[in-house]
């Protein structure tokens, strides 16, 4: 793998993990806000803390753990969570689907670049 395309994965990869992990820590800090805006969406508060614990983990297995199909599932998690984010907030006409977006996009770049690196290492 090429140097350039290390510092863009890393580069990526990081943004996209500031951002999730920011908002995983919004969960926590700021629940009645972050529970007004799960209803708001029509989506139940109870998965709340559970998705926050989630992401967190989610970042530590794309960082951390060597085990592809792991690293593979976690990127998988983010997508999904992602997609639906974006469709609870087409359905709930409010707007926000554009913030889930730009965190979706740095996922499959960081993804792609991913791919790339484990290529290089067979």
């Amino acid at each position: 793998m090429k140097k350039r395309d290390t510092i863009i994965y890393i580069v990526v990869t990081g943004l996209f993990s500031l951002m999730l992990l920011a908002g995983a820590i919004t969960y926590f800090v700021q629940y009645e806000m972050t529970a007004e805006m799960f209803t708001s969406l029509g989506v139940t508060t109870e998965i709340i803390y559970p998705l926050a614990i989630a992401k967190i983990l989610g970042i530590v297995a794309i960082w951390l753990i060597k085990n592809r199909a792991i690293k593979t599932l976690a990127y998988m998690g983010f997508a999904i969570d992602l997609i639906f984010a974006i469709a609870a907030h087409l359905n709930a006409g409010d707007g926000g689907a554009f913030g889930p977006v730009i965190p979706l996009a740095l996922l499959i770049i960081s993804y792609v670049f991913y791919r790339k690196k484990v290529k290089a290492l067979n």
